[in-house]
């Protein structure tokens, strides 16, 4: 029996999709006139057919993309209902670092196995939109090698696997009729590597938690949370919350450039939100994560993605 996903390109808004080998994530303004606005909503409705355009040249490449809409743009796009948990990223300043708050009204994260493929399908999105929108954040992401990012260790390790992963990632009947979407957050890390590459393994592995070549967790060291543990979730029933990160590497050597994109997709926004506040406030021991002594947000923005059905009914 043939599966489907050989016969077709991936329909829009898979947010379990497998993880990719090359991605762009794209944040917009929108112009908030109503030509706009309408105009907007008709390309974001019907992205399943831009997807197609592209993804039938080589079903092999995996091509998806999920759309995610701002909260000041879910308001301008006057829609009768609205998530529960949808809101502006706030800015978070803590002690020693700041996460913050670029903000954005849409999010499209391009998918692929062949850059060429996100290339060409970003290409269509922004022809599409026109002047409608201004590009507020670019980024072309690539796997790097197994699954590691540039500071040299696994990315991901702790995402939901199998049933999980929609427990984990996606709104439930909780808020029916947003049901099947999910909150995203995205920022962009860019990294000290000279300072990094500086320390020894052994302090390496303190700030993240864990070993770096057999990716193994390790105890925290004395006084101070690792990276694994500030963004390790536990509620006051003892409950872990899991969200379902995609983070991609990025960089320009040759402008001394290196970076993590972080994009996470949650049930629950606090989630994340208590994620952040943990590594830039400080968790149980008041510290910050030092991973942030090497490595700086420079954006950081939220969105709502809708579930396929939802998003392709917005233009009626």
């Amino acid at each position: 029996m043939t599966d489907s996903i050989d016969r077709v390109p991936i329909e829009p808004q898979s947010i379990v999709t497998p993880l990719s080998k090359a991605a762009v994530f794209l944040v917009l303004g929108l112009d908030p006139a109503a030509p706009a606005l309408t105009r907007t909503l008709g390309v974001i409705s019907d992205i399943g057919g831009l997807i197609r355009a592209v993804g039938f040249r080589d079903l092999n490449g995996r091509l998806s993309c999920n759309v995610g809409i701002g909260s000041d743009a879910w308001d301008r796009l006057q829609r009768p209902q609205r998530p529960a948990q949808l809101r502006r990223f706030a800015e978070i300043r803590g002690p020693v670092h700041t996460a913050p708050a670029t903000g954005g009204d849409l999010l499209f994260h391009i998918r692929a196995d062949r850059p060429d493929m996100c290339f060409d399908l970003e290409r269509l999105i922004l022809q599409a939109l026109g002047d409608c929108v201004t590009v507020q954040d670019e980024v072309q992401g690539f796997r790097y090698f197994d699954s590691r990012d540039l500071l040299g260790f696994v990315d991901g390790t702790e995402n939901p696997t199998g049933s999980e992963i929609g427990q984990s990632a996606l709104i439930q009947s909780d808020d029916a009729h947003f049901e099947g979407g999910s909150y995203v957050v995205v920022q962009k890390y860019l990294h000290r590597l000279d300072r990094w590459q500086a320390l020894d393994t052994g302090s390496q592995e303190a700030i993240i938690g864990r070993s770096k070549l057999e990716n193994v967790e390790l105890e925290d060291a004395a006084g101070q949370e690792s990276h694994k543990t500030l963004t390790t979730i536990v509620d006051g029933q003892g409950v872990e919350h899991d969200i379902l990160r995609d983070n991609m590497p990025f960089g320009r050597p040759g402008h001394a450039e290196y970076g993590t994109y972080f994009i996470g997709y949650s049930r629950n926004l606090w989630v994340i939100e208590q994620m952040l506040h943990n590594m830039f406030v400080g968790g149980k021991t008041g510290h910050h994560d030092r991973i942030l002594d090497f490595s700086t947000a420079m954006t950081g923005a939220t969105f709502f993605a809708p579930s396929s059905s939802l998003l392709m009914s917005l233009a009626d």
